[in-house]
């Protein structure tokens, strides 16, 4: 289980560190929509996040961020 607030911290720096803008779009009753330069990120608003779900969350912001950035 991952931290909600650790997954969004991880993708925050490695946005600022792309150059990309990552903002809130909107918060709804159970998701928080962030958008990562024009790609929405739905998150959970739960405050913790399964293995399986966070690297789902990873995986759609490597289309912005490139394949594999939160390994390295």
């Amino acid at each position: 289980m991952a931290k909600r607030r650790d997954v969004i911290k991880r993708i925050t720096k490695a946005a600022a560190a792309a150059g990309l803008t990552w903002k809130i779009e909107r918060e709804g009753a159970r998701h928080t929509v962030y958008t990562l330069d024009g790609l929405r990120i739905p998150i959970p608003r739960h405050t913790e996040i399964g293995e399986g779900l966070t690297e789902d969350i990873y995986k759609e912001c490597a289309a912005k961020l490139g394949k594999g950035w939160w390994r390295q």
